[in-house]
């Protein structure tokens, strides 16, 4: 019988993070990760612990003046035919500047290669190196370890406990500590898919006249496309490049039919000016003419770098802001009343690679980071 994988906190952030990414944890099989983090949290008798079906929560309940919530997924992408488990360290692939060694590797490697080292394990071993190490914060701490963020909503443990238990996530501020190449990341954009139907007239291939080639008129979606400018919008600071895409052309029942319908599936990254309602305006506007459907619509974040807590956490931090230019779940916290940002090792070009890998000194940073925040 294998043995439950096992975590100990008292590992360097780097260890950690390997031993995070070696217990699979393919989303809707987050169980084992789950266990292993709660185990590794009860024990430490300054946190309260809850578990939500694979999600984890550790809070403090110091009585501070304020709150902030320290939010990672466990979950990850499936493996890919490469092997990219177990973890291994290896050399940077940067001539040697600017990634450093970890801890008791001098002269080692200097990356951390495999499957969640950035997306995002790297963070969530932040996380609970920070809730061994302070008993005693300068702020109460909330750490949410949650499921199913790499998959459809429905699956997702943070909008699980917006709706079953929102008292264990409130709070003045939140960092989701998705990666950002070290960087800390403001708000996030929107995002929308929309099917946009074209019609024809179906009729025998042989005789195309007696018909209307319904592909043949999605030419002109695709030519919208094309001509399309994408705007760059200025919000609270940051600037968010909007972005409307085909990513998907589906049409036709037979080799020998002319077909009636045509389908092409449109993505818009939106600038958090924009409500959910004002995105799908835009887009229906752009295809006058044409069906559109809007299969999915989830409002971006705006930065909210204006609020005392942010100003503080950008102030201690020293490091770049920079705009989310994805969709992330500080959104989910936005739409609770909670300022959100993103801030957490590992470049996201990396995420879901082949040889998906995070420089080690970038664990290191955001442990220490943190630590000076909150202490």
């Amino acid at each position: 019988m294998t043995a439950a994988p096992s975590l100990d906190l008292s590992d360097d952030v780097v260890t950690l993070t390997a031993a995070l990414c070696d217990i699979p944890s393919v989303s809707r099989d987050e169980a084992a990760i789950a266990e292993a983090i709660e185990v590794a949290l009860r024990p430490l008798t300054h946190l309260t612990v809850t578990r939500h079906g694979n999600t984890v929560v550790a809070r403090t309940e110091l009585g501070r003046a304020e709150r902030v919530v320290l939010a990672g997924h466990i979950d990850t992408v499936p493996l890919t035919a490469s092997p990219n488990l177990p973890t291994r360290r290896q050399s940077g692939d940067d001539g040697g500047q600017g990634h450093g060694r970890g801890p008791g590797h001098d002269g080692g490697p200097d990356e951390l290669v495999g499957r969640g080292t950035v997306d995002m394990k790297g963070g969530v071993a932040v996380q609970l190196r920070l809730a061994a190490q302070l008993t005693a914060p300068n702020r109460d701490v909330t750490y949410v370890f949650y499921e199913g963020e790499e998959i459809d909503g429905q699956f997702n443990g943070l909008a699980h406990l917006a709706d079953d238990n929102p008292h264990l996530i409130a709070a003045d501020f939140a960092v989701l500590l998705e990666p950002t190449d070290g960087a800390i990341e403001g708000g996030c954009k929107g995002t929308l898919r929309a099917d946009v139907v074209a019609r024809g007239v179906a009729a025998h291939s042989a005789r195309p006249w007696n018909g209307a080639n319904a592909i043949h008129a999605a030419g002109a979606i695709v030519n919208r496309l094309i001509a399309y400018e994408a705007q760059t919008v200025h919000v609270e600071g940051l600037d968010y490049h909007e972005a409307l895409q085909a990513v998907g052309i589906t049409g036709g029942i037979a080799g020998n039919v002319i077909p009636d319908r045509c389908v092409v599936t449109v993505n818009y990254r939106y600038a958090p000016d924009k409500d959910a309602e004002q995105a799908a305006v835009h887009v229906k506007d752009i295809f006058t003419g044409f069906e559109v459907d809007v299969k999915d619509n989830a409002p971006g974040a705006r930065p909210g770098l204006t609020f005392p807590a942010a100003q503080g956490f950008v102030e201690a931090l020293g490091v770049p802001v920079r705009p989310k230019e994805g969709w992330t779940d500080v959104a989910r916290f936005s739409a609770l009343g909670v300022p959100a940002v993103n801030y957490g090792p590992g470049d996201p070009n990396r995420a879901h690679t082949d040889d998906e890998r995070a420089p080690i000194q970038q664990y290191l940073d955001a442990e220490q980071a943190l630590l000076r925040w909150l202490r």
